[in-house]
């Protein structure tokens, strides 16, 4: 009975920290908990949230993704300039999650194939695109037209669907789509084995590559279906999109309760990581906080959160 209390309570941490750092953060700024701050504290959280859904799936397989920000950067690039040149934008769409795919492929494929450490293989990528990135747009933003057909793209990252935010909705969308894949499909259970005990799995016939590689594809594609969002948000690809993302992506999985070490956590949550950390952003830029002081609180939060991971591995 202990035992499944203590489980219990254990996956019940980040909702409960959530609850606890909301209230003193209500009571340190009373603007906190107006209607208009909180559907501006989603919409912000909502580019960190998407991205933090695919690196769930990495991190459960004990594995990490570096590069998803320069992913955000290379595809929202490639998308404005499909629409600045006059492309179609449901091809510039197709175009941005299709290089998102293949980069996470590529991730995958390092570290499988080639035995590389995960860490190594996408620091090479963040590195490889961010470099890529500041050759496409030789350095310089790349405006998305204002005509009629681009009204249609701005829409993604500005436009409200019913009252609610359209990136607060594609968030809720990937996070639905992401908790069915982990919790009620063959991949989903692979994912956990994989990440739990990755001899074991190969041992019982699962495809470990195949598993990995499929992971890093998902994170690639959820970072670029991120850059559209910033892209169509700013209505211009900036070359340094995306930098400092992935530490974001990592922080939010790690406060959800996901381990490092690979094989538990879940998605919602990550969400949940999410929210503190735009929570936090939110509330740190109430009180007039200097951005400085904001990475050092950010700091403080996730070694917090990578601390009581550790403790709980080793009890």
């Amino acid at each position: 009975m202990k035992t499944k209390n203590k489980e219990l309570l254990n996956k019940m941490r980040p909702l409960i920290g959530l609850i606890i750092f909301s209230i003193i953060i209500s009571i340190l700024s009373p603007r906190f908990l107006t209607k208009s701050n909180l559907f501006n504290v989603f919409r912000q959280t909502s580019i960190n949230a998407v991205i933090a859904a695919g690196m769930t799936f990495v991190i459960l397989t004990a594995g990490i993704d570096l590069s998803v920000g320069s992913i955000l950067g290379f595809s929202g690039a490639i998308a404005a300039s499909m629409l600045a040149g006059g492309g179609n934008i449901f091809l510039a769409l197709i175009v941005a999650v299709i290089i998102g795919a293949f980069s996470g492929i590529f991730n995958g494929i390092i570290i499988t194939k080639g035995k590389v450490q995960p860490f190594i293989a996408t620091l090479a990528m963040m590195i490889l695109l961010r470099g890529a990135t500041m050759v496409f747009t030789d350095g310089r933003p790349i405006a998305v037209p204002g005509d009629k057909v681009s009204s249609v793209f701005r829409w993604i990252g500005t436009g409200e669907l019913l009252g609610v935010p359209v990136p607060i909705i594609i968030m809720a969308i990937v996070f639905v789509i992401c908790y069915y894949i982990l919790n009620h499909t063959q991949f989903g259970r692979h994912i956990y084995a994989v990440g739990g005990n990755e001899e074991a799995s190969l041992l019982s016939g699962v495809n470990t590559d195949k598993v990995k590689i499929l992971a890093y594809t998902i994170s690639g594609i959820l970072a670029a279906v991120a850059g559209v969002i910033v892209t169509s948000r700013l209505s211009s690809a900036q070359p340094t999109a995306g930098d400092g993302y992935e530490l974001d992506a990592i922080a939010a999985v790690v406060l959800g309760g996901t381990s490092l070490a690979g094989g538990q956590g879940t998605v919602i949550g990550t969400i949940i990581g999410a929210l503190i950390i735009g929570i936090l952003n939110n509330a740190l830029n109430l009180m007039d906080v200097q951005s400085y002081y904001q990475m050092i609180a950010k700091a403080v939060v996730i070694l917090i959160a990578v601390l009581l991971d550790r403790k709980e591995k080793s009890n």
